[in-house]
């Protein structure tokens, strides 16, 4: 038998059984869904080709999974919306429903619900198989929506291949736009597609794909799985995004929610069929205590295909490049992970972790790649759970990615409870690089987390309520000046230290200066913090634009180097100067945080004799710098003792990016 990645960690090895038994449980399951058949475990995942409305002839047929149900019935614009037995399912075993209608009565954008009796008891439905559900805008009530144009999206752009330097934009197709409204698929299409494009970034990350009831969730309390929300346009709207962010060369990623669900009973899942179980953990386990959502039964064979056909729906159906998985670390652990610091292996083990959660996750993953290997999956888990990055075949759990979750958590202690003369760039590097050897991460200094109202981005810690006032470009404000240096620094510091991606989140990236604060009854439902002000990186008497342009400049040159294809090498820091340095690949980090002393040929040890130049400088006057270093000059390494020697002039409050010129 080959050796599995926790036979090689002699810490590990004692809890062989945890990931033994995880492979076996996702082996038995994925026999039970395939029904014992030799073809490929994918070919078998096929419930949303049979469960929901599809066109036959010129009949649609509905199928539905309830088994708690005692009778269902079609309500349409046909019956008048009314209990009619000529609309009735037929019960075909298995709690399995089906019901045919004539597409006279019937058709493509008609709406239609489902009334669901139980013993004891019934109520309206939107099918949890629905493509479109669709908000009545007077009664704010969601109906299904049959979608089966007779002419669907014709794809024109081939999926570019996964990028070398993944360099992901977050963003939310609904707050994208300056104006206080809810943002389409085809307004960010036109609008801010280019921008991200001109920008730099050639991965996006989708928020709020899923359709969700509370606009305010983020996206997060999903309804409906597999419909797109209708908020933002069709079904055929998305397919055009992506389809232009493929002939753009970016790459899309969806953020998709497979770790809980919304509450709601008429829209939602919750009681779907009059039970508790049917998705779901019954009683306490199936209530999330800090979501206020229900949790899925991952145990339960009906709820694994469920899901994993939910993954295969939106690969063949939309063509995402990849996934963004929400909330692993809740998945896995039966208390989710709350208020737990994970600081041995102990924690991650015993009866508080759901092996279940752990099966589906590793079949899902390699569901996915058989689809298509080059779809990728990024897991959101904070606890750092071993193996979760590390294939199936080699007994982990299979993710490609995992978000690097401790890095923001550090700048904001960092920025929050440290006096810049305190900033330990020792400490800063070993935080910035600290993950599995096994395990790929994205590494990001902020996210749509910090974003939220509540919380503060990482300009709005330095600048506070002075961005309001002094970012004119006529005059100089010392609160200013430092807050645009140390952003650019902590930006580039993220960047340049990545394990293998970096994500940044619409806006941040020139330091917008508003929280996200969507429409509810606390602001009088104002769109006003729902938007991004884009006109604030383009005004040239702002000095929102040094960011942007800096920003840009840190993208590309990241992308031109393909600097997450290098290790990090000859890594230098000095805690008493706040200097820190490091080579990767062919080009050079140099940071000076300190806040008062600026350096004369400070001394960094290379490997061998170079030449150097400067390709990225945080003081140049077009990033809102003082023009301390001249640009144009060379530098040569010096020979000492015992090593060659990159000797610079380092401002404070200062980076540069060196390129070494010599191969």
């Amino acid at each position: 038998m080959k050796d599995k990645f926790y036979h090689k960690d002699k810490f590990l090895q004692s809890y062989s059984h945890f990931f033994e038994n995880i492979t076996e449980l996702a082996h038995e399951k994925e026999e039970i869904l395939s029904q014992n058949k030799k073809e490929e475990f994918q070919k078998n995942i096929n419930a949303h080709l049979f469960f929901g409305v599809h066109k036959n002839g010129d009949k649609y047929i509905f199928r539905e999974w309830a088994p708690n149900a005692t009778a269902i019935y079609l309500l349409c614009d046909a019956n008048n919306w009314q209990k009619d037995e000529n609309y009735r399912f037929m019960n075909i075993g298995n709690g399995n429903w089906q019901c045919e209608i004539p597409d006279k009565n019937i058709s493509h954008k008609s709406l239609y619900k489902l009334l669901m009796e139980w013993q004891g008891g019934y109520g309206e439905r939107v099918s949890a198989w629905s493509k479109r559900a669709v908000q009545d805008e007077d009664t704010k009530i969601f109906n299904s929506q049959i979608w089966i144009p007779q002419e669907p999206h014709s794809w024109k752009s081939p999926a570019p291949k996964w990028p070398q330097t993944p360099l992901i934009y977050e963003t939310h197709v609904g707050m994208a736009l300056e104006d206080g409204k809810v943002g389409s698929f085809q307004e960010f299409r036109e609008h801010i597609l280019p921008i991200i494009e001109k920008s730099g970034y050639n991965v996006i990350q989708l928020m709020a794909i899923q359709e969700h009831p509370y606009y305010g969730s983020f996206g997060y309390h999903v309804s409906s799985l597999f419909a797109v929300s209708s908020r933002f346009g069709t079904p055929e709207d998305l397919k055009e995004l992506i389809d232009d962010a493929h002939g753009r060369g970016i790459s899309v990623v969806m953020d998709i929610v497979h770790s809980h669900a919304v509450k709601n009973e008429i829209e939602g899942i919750a009681k779907y069929d009059g039970s508790e179980y049917q998705f779901f953990h019954q009683g306490e386990r199936g209530e999330h205590p800090a979501w206020d959502s229900r949790c899925y039964d991952y145990g339960k064979t009906d709820v694994v295909s469920f899901l994993l056909s939910n993954v295969k729906f939106w690969i063949e159906e939309y063509k995402f490049d990849g996934f963004r998985f929400d909330g692993v670390t809740s998945m896995i652990f039966k208390d989710h992970g709350l208020g737990r610091n994970f600081l041995n292996y102990d924690d991650y083990f015993g009866d508080n972790i759901d092996t279940e959660a752990l099966a589906y996750l590793q079949l899902m993953n390699k569901l996915v790649k058989q689809i298509n290997p080059n779809v990728i999956t990024i897991a959101e888990e904070m606890s750092g759970f071993p193996g979760l990055c590390v294939s199936a075949e080699n007994g982990g759990i299979g993710f490609d990615y995992r978000m690097a979750m401790g890095i923001p958590d550090y700048w904001i202690d960092t920025i929050k409870n440290h006096s810049d003369q305190n900033w330990h760039v020792g400490d800063m590097f070993h935080r910035l690089t600290d993950k599995r050897d096994d395990e790929k991460v994205v590494s990001y200094a902020e996210s749509h987390d910090q974003a939220l109202v509540g919380d503060k981005t990482i300009i709005f810690r330095l600048l506070d309520a002075d961005m309001y006032w002094h970012m004119n470009t006529q005059y100089r404000n010392l609160k200013i000046d430092r807050g645009i240096a140390l952003h650019k620094m902590i930006r580039l510091a993220t960047l340049s230290t990545a394990g293998n991606a970096y994500l940044n989140f619409m806006g941040n990236e020139f330091g917008h200066p508003e929280w996200i604060d969507f429409p509810r009854e606390g602001n009088n439902w104002s769109y006003h913090y729902a938007r991004r002000q884009w006109n604030l990186a383009f005004d040239e008497n702002l000095r929102y634009k040094f960011l942007y342009h800096f920003d840009n400049k840190m993208i590309k040159l990241a992308k031109e180097f393909e600097i997450f294809s290098n290790k990090i090498e000859y890594k230098f820091d000095n805690p008493s100067d706040q200097v820190l340095g490091f080579a990767r690949g062919k080009l050079f980090f140099a940071f000076n945080f300190s806040p008062d002393n600026s350096y004369q040929d400070y001394g960094f040890q290379v490997a061998e004799a170079s030449k150097y130049k400067i390709v990225l400088n945080s003081d140049n006057k077009e990033f809102d710098g003082f023009a301390r270093i001249d640009n144009s000059i060379d530098y040569q390494t010096v020979k000492t003792e015992n090593a060659h020697q990159l000797r610079l002039y380092l401002p404070a409050r200062t980076a540069i990016v060196l390129q070494k010129l010599n191969d």
